[in-house]
């Protein structure tokens, strides 16, 4: 568990489910993955989250509100493994919160929670986060918590079309 000002990030609960399943279901966020999750597959991932977790002691946590309680999104850690991916195997930083609470600096404050355990914690010369091209937003995360850009290792996604409008990727890193 990993707490910051206003947010814990955690392992998920079964009163969890709802609010991922929404998360995961919300064209909004959907639209910057290029995929939307009906209930059984934003289950699925939830296990497979929390068996990472449990297993290696980090992955793709449950962001909640300290208020609350209440999970808005995910932010973590995972890997990339060996060929999977263009940039090579390594350690992804990735995140998604619910669109209401996008713009309130949320994403940048689990990111950067994130960031200062990974590279406190794992074994891992660098961390990796990237995105579409397009998503100025995540690219601004990047750089509120200090990630450079890569761009000698941009790429276009393997598992999006020749014409997608998400195809071309940049790369973002933080070394330690």
């Amino acid at each position: 568990m990993i707490e910051t000002e206003r947010l814990i990030l955690r392992a998920y609960r079964e009163e969890d489910r709802d609010a991922f399943a929404a998360l995961n279901g919300d064209p909004r966020v959907g639209y910057w993955v290029a995929n939307v999750m009906d209930r059984a597959q934003s289950d699925a991932a939830m296990d497979r989250h929390n068996a990472h977790i449990a297993a290696h002691g980090y992955g793709l946590w449950g962001v909640a509100r300290k208020a609350d309680d209440q999970i808005i999104g995910f932010c973590g850690l995972h890997p990339i493994p060996e060929g999977d991916l263009p940039v090579g195997a390594g350690i992804e930083m990735a995140w998604r919160l619910i669109p209401e609470v996008w713009r309130q600096g949320l994403a940048s404050e689990a990111a950067a929670a994130a960031l200062a355990w990974g590279l406190a914690h794992l074994d891992a010369p660098e961390i990796l986060a990237f995105t579409a091209d397009t998503n100025l937003a995540s690219q601004g995360v990047m750089r509120r918590i200090g990630m450079q850009a890569d761009p000698a290792r941009d790429f276009d996604h393997p598992r999006l079309a020749a014409d997608h409008p998400l195809l071309r990727h940049v790369v973002y890193v933080a070394r330690r």
